[in-house]
């Protein structure tokens, strides 16, 4: 198993731990629940500093991440070390607390110095694409003819370019002023999140498809659905990826 794919696997495994659904975590870390997705799966690798601030929410050490050095050795189990130290006389058993007490100090130091050595590094940038007008998350927007610049954010993620949302009809995953990640695309399945042109103006909305039609679905249900016929202007732009929220 490739390092994405482990870590994605303990990501869930702590989640569903701690009684988190997808969409529950999502909120937590303000990203969205395909990104936690993408995550489990191990189509993208979570970052140091999302990884430590996992490690806040679900009572865990960086490291449990992490494969240890020696898959092969099996590690003690809590039922053998409370056998152990029930068959200790009591003051045998104050010095087991006592060192127990001094490993655990110790481990929070550790974890500690690494949370500091990451804040003291110098934030690492990556270049985008991106397109100045907004992709309407309400009425629409249009995007042709769009000027596009080259923008530095401080996430590393796969996509082709990167736009703003204007409007607040996919709240509450998505709201005004969050930057969208795109991969282009020109066939999406059914409940993906993409960008869409719909008449000449494009517009952040989940693609429907069932037995009897498609249409452009809202999350926000404030938002009628847009019916996509046989005379609408319709061509799939991109899918929505990721997203960028200033904290």
């Amino acid at each position: 198993m490739d390092l994405k794919k482990y870590i994605g696997t303990q990501i869930k495994t702590f989640r569903k731990s701690a009684g988190f659904t997808q969409d529950e975590l999502a909120k937590r870390l303000n990203t969205t629940k395909q990104t936690i997705s993408r995550y489990e799966k191990g189509d993208r690798k979570a970052n140091q500093d999302m990884l430590f601030e996992l490690c806040d929410i679900f009572g865990v050490s960086i490291d449990d991440f992490f494969p240890s050095q020696n898959e092969s050795t099996q590690l003690p189990t809590s039922s053998q070390i409370q056998s152990i130290y029930d068959q200790l006389e009591p003051p045998r058993q104050g010095k087991v607390l006592t060192y127990a007490e001094s490993q655990l100090n110790e481990q929070k130091n550790e974890e500690n110095t690494k949370k500091n050595e990451v804040s003291e590094k110098v934030v690492q940038l990556y270049g985008y694409d991106y397109y100045d007008h907004a992709a309407s998350a309400g009425t629409g927007q249009y995007l042709n003819d769009v000027r596009v610049e080259r923008i530095e954010l401080p996430v590393d993620v796969d996509a082709d370019f990167v736009i703003p949302i204007k409007g607040d009809s996919m709240e509450p995953d998505y709201h005004d002023g969050d930057l969208v990640f795109i991969q282009t695309s020109v066939d999406l399945n059914d409940g993906v999140i993409g960008v869409f042109n719909y008449n000449g103006e494009a517009y952040i909305k989940q693609l429907v498809i069932d037995t009897e039609q498609a249409y452009l679905h809202s999350l926000n249900p404030d938002y009628k659905d847009m019916p996509i016929t046989p005379e609408t202007d319709f061509r799939i732009i991109g899918e929505v990826v990721d997203l960028y929220r200033e904290k």
